[in-house]
């Protein structure tokens, strides 16, 4: 008796409570089919089990027994043959689709990936280690949290070349507070993007983004550790926080908008007839109400924390622009991407030979020259060899596609179909004399192989 019970298991451990209850009158059957969910049916014949053979006769009769479903071991033995024959570098799923095309052998790709595991034909990957990435609670406030990230798509479809779409979503309503189309991700376009921001809604308190070069130096030795880049400058000047996610889930509503936009907002330019960036830049303010009309959502609290206190537009230019640092010659004159820029001035210049002066690439493309918080004249006066581009990881593609483009146009972009293995057959077939000649010259005495030299 004990033995029976010890092999039990727990769903049969509990029927037998039961059971042996209605054999002894105190639960009727009825009751006892509610408490283990059978049929009162089923309840007469397990007691009339146990009355004959005691708690045995609860134990389930198919235990240690193969089931009546399971492949029999000559089959077994056949798709061994047809994996080790024809499939030994295939995967399970694929295996197992070409047993069933080719073969005519169906087995599902979960049992043939345990097959193959106990053949030694096939290493189970190991699971990722599952991290958690739990919600976080909104910001209360408009204008407290203002997630940014770049997104590069083919947004036109092939009707213009790809391009990224810069965004800035609020993270207490999730409210797209501005969209703006770019060749690539660039620190310029991230500036062009925040004045018009700027502009509509104010200064934000924070800026959430990610770990990219342009918001962060991810160099450690970067003037001692407290280099800043030119966004970080400029948001500091400011007066406005940047903070990095460590992942992408962190960001989580920005990475979701985007996603949103390269369903939907594709599917309206098309619509309206977009085909480029400037059209859709034109109609960035009608594309931004359309979502925010389905997706933004009531804040928290009524306070809006943008400040609408700003610099003037003169300054607010030059603080939104990548700055330079370089020192004037004697003749007034400084090297600056390929270009010698000569200072103008009205008398001699004295004060400022060896003067440090800061170049300022703005968002529209001009440059000028500041010293001592003054704008100076300047000229180009001559324009150096040009050298290689240094671009960012964001860059390149884009830089690509224009190259790609050109070819095309020129005839002359032609993807080749030669085996990499064909074109070093053919070589080591063209020097297979000369690797005969250096093995015979090898074998000759040292005297004769001397004079062969000679």
């Amino acid at each position: 008796m004990q033995k029976g019970i010890l092999e039990m298991s727990e769903k049969e451990v509990k029927r037998l409570e039961i059971i042996s209850q209605v054999t002894k009158k105190t639960l009727t059957q009825k009751e006892a089919s509610r408490f283990l969910g059978i049929s009162p049916r089923h309840i007469k014949r397990l007691s009339k089990a146990y009355r004959m053979r005691g708690a045995k006769g609860l134990i389930s009769k198919q235990r240690g027994k193969k089931s009546n479903h399971c492949f029999s071991l000559d089959f077994k033995c056949e798709v061994r043959k047809k994996i080790e024959s024809d499939y030994y570098d295939f995967g399970p799923t694929f295996a197992s689709e070409k047993l069933l095309e080719r073969d005519s052998l169906a087995v599902n790709k979960e049992t043939l990936r345990q097959w193959m595991i106990e053949w030694g034909l096939w290493e189970p990957k190991r699971k990722k280690v599952v991290v958690l990435h739990q919600s976080r609670e909104r910001r209360h406030c408009f204008g407290e949290l203002i997630q940014i990230d770049g997104s590069p798509h083919d947004w036109f479809e092939g009707r213009s070349p790809k391009c990224c779409l810069i965004v800035f979503i609020d993270d207490a309503t999730s409210k797209i507070v501005q969209l703006r189309f770019e060749p690539s991700e660039t620190t310029l376009g991230y500036f062009r993007a925040a004045k018009d921001y700027f502009k509509r809604y104010g200064l934000p308190l924070t800026f959430y983004s990610d770990k990219h070069s342009i918001f962060r130096v991810n160099r450690p030795d970067a003037a001692g550790g407290k280099g800043k880049t030119e966004f970080e400058r400029a948001m500091g000047e400011l007066g406005i926080n940047t903070i990095c996610a460590s992942t992408a889930e962190a960001k989580g509503r920005v990475e979701k908008a985007n996603r949103t936009l390269q369903d939907r907002l594709i599917k309206e330019m098309r619509l309206l007839g977009i085909n480029d960036m400037d059209e859709a830049n034109g109609q960035i303010e009608k594309l931004m109400a359309t979502y925010n009309k389905i997706f933004a959502k009531p804040p928290a609290k009524s306070t809006d924390l943008h400040r609408m206190h700003m610099p003037e537009e003169d300054i607010l230019d030059v603080i939104l622009s990548e700055q330079h640092s370089r020192s004037l010659s004697k003749q007034l004159e400084f090297s600056f991407k390929n270009c010698v820029y000569q200072i103008q001035t009205k008398g001699h210049g004295y004060a400022l030979r060896r003067a440090k002066v800061k170049i300022c690439k703005h968002c529209d493309g001009k440059t000028s020259i500041l010293y001592k918080n003054r704008f100076l004249d300047y000229k180009i006066l001559k324009q150096h060899q040009n050298t290689s581009d240094i671009l960012s990881s964001k860059e390149i593609n884009q830089r690509l596609d224009f190259y790609v483009k050109v070819l095309k146009r020129a005839g002359k972009y032609e993807v080749t179909t030669v085996d990499p293995w064909q074109q070093y057959a053919a070589i080591v077939h063209k020097n297979k004399n000369a690797c005969a000649l250096v093995e015979n010259a090898k074998r000759l005495p040292q005297g004769t192989q001397a004079q062969t030299d000679g």
